[in-house]
């Protein structure tokens, strides 16, 4: 989950872009969670700079009269605190490593732009700048107090841990994911790679964290890094950095992720987009335990445990010559898989009210719920999106209702017919009258029915999934005319 943004004090984003249609995307993916300003020019955002202090920069790179990376170039030395982000079309593995040298370009995003991954992306640049100051300050009391800093560091290590633990892995009692979270927890003290499987939405990172901060390695940092996310030529750098002059615009060293997760967790989302040339390097590091920067004549040593995950069934990619056999053995070490939502039905009611709480938080609405009746709508919809489908529904609706009591009408129409990727129209089964417990009734028969059905009747599998003992199962059965 991210951590609220208080409503009285947002981070302030800046978009700075000639394409007033571009800009009002943004603003609209964004203004949720930030206040936004927005500027057609270099000029625009100079005069806005000078009058308003703004924690990310999203620059567009084509501009009339300039570039991205010449703007940011010039952001760096007048507001260095900002973060700075590119916007581009054009995948220029060139402007790419000179944005990111010349600008100190925080990330490079990719047109066109999908909006979770953008607001995901601003997200972290609002914690990395966070962080950044947090550093700084650190360092000055390190000066004159170790004592307070040391307690003040296992303070924070302990709320970290508190904060992404097993235990915080909202589902049901009996959920499937207890077996995996049992699991994940007796192999996170063993430093050995693991590897998570399951579709996008589902949690992996959730998981890989709790792994990190219940293992020996919960002192060192824990790194992301998404492969699909950034072009292939700068994976590499971005991972195992690069030495000055290694290439055109590469005009200082550049310590990679590797380097900077030493002692820690480096987590690889999405290891099963990346190329056959770039597996060969990942897995020689794997092997070696070592990096060679680009251009670097000697290897680095690192100590790192490597978490990766995917949504592709990396077994079928190997037979199909897309996933290398060895590098695949080296990383599932471990292979934990997250089922998706619609194979724990029992586990959206607990998500859902979580998630209702924390986007009240972060929305300023605290008076916001979740009511029986809409909590049945959403039991029919099969979420092919997983949790961060019912996540962005959640906020939908409560920005539609201005944080009162969500009503079922408030959320998208798939989710009220049913409809999902592979499901079914649901709307015709759902109640149109009767009492609110006759109508749960129809409900909680339709969710036990379809559970049975995919189990094939295995009542033990079933009461596990949905959280029941057997004896509670029979009782349901019997009661919902459900005995075979």
């Amino acid at each position: 989950m991210n951590a609220p943004f208080p409503i009285e004090a947002l981070p302030t984003v800046l978009v700075v872009d000639d394409e007033v249609r571009s800009q009002d995307a943004m603003r609209r993916t964004l203004d949720e969670d930030f206040t936004v300003f927005t500027a057609s020019s270099a000029d625009e955002a100079r005069g806005l700079l000078q009058r308003q202090p703004v924690s990310v920069i999203l620059c567009d790179q084509r501009m009339p009269g300039t570039t991205g990376v010449s703007f940011l170039k010039e952001v760096r030395e007048q507001w260095p605190d900002a973060v700075r982000i590119v916007i581009s079309g054009y995948t220029d593995s060139e402007d790419i490593i000179a944005g990111i040298n010349e600008a100190g370009i925080y990330q490079y995003i990719l047109k066109p732009w999908a909006p979770d991954h953008l607001l995901d992306s601003v997200r972290n640049a609002v914690e990395a700048q966070a962080l950044q100051r947090q550093t700084r300050r650190l360092d000055l009391e390190l000066r004159t107090s170790t004592g307070v800093l040391r307690q003040r560091t296992a303070t924070q290590i302990d709320r970290a841990r508190a904060s992404f633990g097993f235990d915080r892995i909202v589902r049901a009692a009996g959920s499937p994911l207890d077996a995996v979270c049992a699991m994940a927890e007796r192999v996170a003290r063993y430093d050995i790679a693991v590897l998570v499987l399951g579709e996008s939405g589902t949690g992996k990172e959730l998981l890989a964290r709790a792994v990190h901060y219940a293992s020996p390695r919960l002192t060192g940092p824990f790194v992301v890094e998404n492969c699909a996310a950034i072009p292939d030529t700068l994976l590499e750098s971005e991972l195992f950095g690069h030495k000055r002059g290694a290439f055109t615009g590469a005009y200082e060293d550049h310590p990679g992720l590797f380097q900077r997760a030493n002692g820690g967790t480096v987590f690889l989302d999405e290891i099963g987009e990346t190329s056959p040339a770039f597996q060969v390097k990942l897995l020689r590091v794997l092997q070696e335990g070592e990096v060679r920067p680009v251009g670097g004549a000697r290897p680095v040593p690192v100590d790192v445990r490597v978490i990766a995950a995917t949504h592709r069934d990396l077994e079928q990619r190997v037979r199909d010559g897309l996933f290398r056999e060895d590098l695949y053995y080296r990383l599932a070490g471990v292979t934990l898989t997250v089922p998706p939502l619609r194979e724990r039905a029992g586990d959206i009611a607990p998500i859902a009210r979580q998630l209702v709480q924390d986007v009240a938080n972060e929305l300023g609405h605290p008076g916001a719920s979740l009511p029986d009746a809409t909590l049945a709508s959403l039991l029919a919809y099969p979420w092919p999106g997983n949790i961060r489908e019912l996540r962005n529904e959640i906020a939908r609706a409560m920005a539609l209702q201005d944080g009162r009591e969500l009503e079922a009408a408030s959320f998208s129409a798939r989710v009220l017919q049913g409809h999902g990727k592979g499901g079914e129209d649901l709307l015709a089964a759902l109640p149109t009258s009767g009492t609110l417990a006759e109508r749960l009734d129809v409900i909680e028969a339709m969710v036990l029915r379809e559970t049975l059905q995919r189990h094939r009747w295995n009542k033990t599998r079933v009461a596990q999934e949905l959280g029941l003992s057997r004896v509670g199962l029979r009782g349901k059965m019997q009661r919902l005319g459900l005995e075979k």
